[in-house]
């Protein structure tokens, strides 16, 4: 069975190091803040961790990850795989991978896709990098669903950080909005109301969500100004709902019929030209 090195070990990482453990697999634990639980090897530092382990899995914090591999790099075994599964930036993920170059490591830019409690090790992984199919090669057979992507590290950390933007972004503006119901009497209401709404989304939703925000982009700046106005007597701070103020503001200064207009990115580059425009609203 393989040894893994994780460190930190929190609530992501213990989980996960406890279902590597479960797996058979010989877990090289290492954190200066928690106890290595029973069943690990508890080690005293990055490099006594990453001694001898065929992966280490990196799940301490984006601002430790650099010192954490500057730490530990140097013990790390040919042929063996750092993977960095801290929630960070593209820029961070592609500095990690420099640095892991220039200790001649393998680097794997791993992004964890979904809450970890009550998955563990089963938590879907998407990885990016030179090592990302080393680390799907140590997991995979011990029940760990990665996802290799073809392509350099920051890759995975790009997918994630865009699908945070809608999904955080959603559950921002349903805990607002639901904050200011409560604080005007209507929770309940509001609340079904939501529901009903996300149980009736469909393959078209997210068309009809984009060419109605493009299309009617002032009448509904000036929709949430007022309701901006309307948390703040409620004594709910509007940070969502200015937020989509601001955001629809700025898409109703484009010129007329300019839906999307902007630069589109390819492999070399940024390329100017307009976006597709969005379909009429349903």
């Amino acid at each position: 069975m393989p040894a893994i090195a994780v460190l930190g070990l929190g609530e992501a990482g213990g989980a996960i190091a406890g279902g590597l453990v479960a797996a058979g697999a010989v877990v090289r634990g290492y954190d200066p803040a928690v106890a290595v639980p029973d069943g690990m090897v508890a080690c005293g530092s990055e490099a006594e961790a990453a001694a001898g382990a065929d992966l280490v899995l990196s799940v301490n914090s984006a601002h430790d990850a650099a010192a954490a591999l500057r730490a530990g790099a140097g013990a790390v075994g040919g042929g063996a795989v750092w993977a960095d599964l801290n929630t960070g930036s593209p820029g961070l993920k592609r500095e990690l991978d420099a640095i892991a170059r220039e200790a001649g490591v393998r680097f794997a830019d791993v992004a964890i896709m979904a809450p970890v409690p009550g998955r563990g090790l089963r938590t879907p992984l998407l990885a990016s990098g030179a090592g990302a199919a080393g680390v799907a090669g140590v997991l995979g057979p011990l029940g760990a669903d990665v996802e290799v992507m073809d392509g350099p590290a920051g890759l995975a950390a790009e997918r994630k950080l865009l699908r945070s933007v809608f999904f955080k972004g959603l559950a921002g503006s349903v805990v607002e909005a639901l904050e200011a119901a409560r604080a005007a009497g209507c929770e309940d209401w509001l609340r079904a109301n939501i529901v009903a709404e996300l149980t009736a989304a469909g393959e078209h939703t997210v068309d009809r969500l984009v060419g109605g925000t493009y299309r009617h982009a002032v009448r509904r700046a000036a929709e949430m100004e007022a309701a901006a106005a309307m948390l703040e007597e409620l004594d709910v701070p509007p940070a969502m709902a200015a937020a989509s103020r601001d955001l629809l503001r700025r898409l109703s200064s484009r010129p007329a019929g300019c839906h999307g207009c902007g630069t589109t990115r390819s492999s070399s580059g940024p390329t100017p030209g307009p976006w597709p425009a969005p379909p009429p609203s349903r």
